[in-house]
């Protein structure tokens, strides 16, 4: 009898073990991950000077062939959507700790990691394209780790003549001549009736991308993929974009006078214009649990 007792014993303890090793009550938070995969379509972008035999070449809709050099956008005011709604924050009022320089030719910032994230089931992520109007101005005391990864290093991520960071920034080629194509978007400032400082073009998009499947945060630690496909850049659900090199009001290939009226084609493709579109050229691919 005392043996048969002793082995009930054991068996309660082992199957309390079991349950304890397979009940994550006790997990509080954990990390999610995003990984960025920047495309043409369904191609993997390969950088590439002007006459490039290994840069991935790319025709847009109005038949222009084009590829790029350098390829860089910023992300911030990072938020996951649970289940029920509720939507979760990461530092979205701090660039140094929830934003980050997306850069084609530097592998390691293609994945960004959101620590301590609740516990819980994740249907939906936000996140901004560009810096907030309340945010974007070189605060080097405040900011200053953003401000070195923007602006110290070979990233150039701030505009030379503003106090902004550029959000988007893509140097490269077109047609087969290989003219220079550079379009760079940020917010501008202009100047109001009385000479005062105020806000310009806000080139800031916010995205919101529903997830494929539940992402699960708690005992696993997700990895969310999320596509942004350069196609969109030229060939947009908003506008069909032919470049032009000039400075007229209607050349928009590289920087002149009229840029930020030309600007806002490209960033509307993007990141949406906030109305029909909020996921401008982003979706995500795949969640890994």
């Amino acid at each position: 009898m005392k043996t048969l007792k002793k082995y009930a014993a054991l068996s309660l303890f082992s199957i309390a073990l079991l349950s304890c090793s397979n009940d994550d009550s006790h997990v509080a938070a954990n990390k999610v991950t995003l990984a960025f995969t920047n495309t043409f379509g369904d191609q993997t972008i390969v950088l590439g000077d002007a006459t490039s035999t290994t840069a991935t070449a790319h025709t847009s809709a109005a038949g222009q062939l084009h590829h790029f050099s350098e390829l860089k956008y910023v992300i911030s005011n990072i938020r996951l959507i649970k289940n029920d709604g509720k939507e979760i924050p990461y530092h979205i009022n701090n660039l140094d700790l929830g934003a980050a320089v997306i850069n084609q030719a530097k592998a390691s910032s293609l994945t960004y990691v959101l620590n301590d994230i609740p516990k819980g089931e994740y249907k939906q992520l936000k996140f901004g394209l560009g810096v907030r109007q309340d945010l974007n101005t070189l605060d080097e005391v405040k900011f200053p780790n953003f401000y070195a990864l923007a602006g110290a290093n070979d990233t150039e991520m701030m505009w030379e003549w503003g106090t902004g960071y550029r959000f988007t920034k893509i140097e490269g080629f077109y047609d087969t001549d290989h003219k220079e194509l550079s379009i760079h978007t940020g917010s501008t400032i202009d100047k109001d009736d009385n000479g005062e400082i105020k806000q310009g073009v806000d080139a800031y998009r916010d995205i919101t991308l529903d997830l494929p499947t539940i992402a699960s945060v708690g005992k696993t630690a997700p990895t969310v993929v999320i596509q942004a496909d350069f196609h969109h850049l030229l060939s947009g659900k908003i506008n069909t974009i032919t470049l032009q090199s000039g400075t007229g009001s209607e050349d928009n290939a590289t920087p002149n006078v009229h840029t930020a009226v030309q600007m806002v084609k490209f960033v509307d493709n993007l990141g949406g214009n906030g109305i029909n579109d909020v996921s401008g050229m982003f979706s995500v691919i795949e969640v890994k649990n």
